[in-house]
Order: structure tokens, then sequence, then C-alpha cells
């Protein structure tokens, strides 16, 4: 079991405050989740492959295709602002 001075450190670690009642309430509650966790780990996986995901998963990206690309005039078209064959853009870099 989890002492009430351990939830007592762990609230004051998340900035929170807790009374009396709380802490022994939470002590009883984390205690029963470390007792579970506990019975986990009595299960045998020695013979179990470890996982990245439960389900089997496929690479649903598309294969690249060439195709022909939208011509420069059609892209810059609807641009606020243009500069030659270029959009115009506001500096973000700062030196």
């Amino acid at each position: 079991m989890i002492s009430a001075e351990e939830i007592e450190k762990i609230a004051r670690l998340a900035h929170l405050s807790l009374d009396e009642q709380e802490k022994q309430r939470f002590a009883e509650e984390v205690g029963r989740i470390l007792d579970y966790v506990n019975k986990l780990n009595e299960i045998d996986t020695n013979h179990v492959a470890p996982l990245s995901h439960t389900l089997e998963i496929n690479n649903v990206f598309r294969e690249d295709k060439v195709k022909p690309s939208l011509p420069r005039e059609e892209a810059l078209r609807n641009a606020p602002r243009k500069d030659d064959s270029f959009f115009h853009v506001p500096k973000v870099v700062k030196k």
C-alpha cells in the first residue's frame, strides 16, 4: 500500500492541495492500481513476442507516380502577393 506521505509528495509535485480525507482516499486508490499492476507482472510473457501495436498495420501510403504539375501561372493566379514567379510571403526568420 502507498502511504499518505507518498501521496502528499506526489500531490506537491503535481501542485495539488489535498485534505487528509483526499490523501487517504487516493492512497487506497493508487494502492489498488499498484496491486493490479503487480498482478499483471505475475503473467508469464516469456513466449510472447514484443509488439508495438495490437493490430497488424499496413502502410496506407500510395505509390509515388509522376504526374504533370500545376502550371506556375495557375498556381500564382490567386496569390495575394507574388514576385515574378514566386509567392511573396512575410519574413519569419530572425537574424
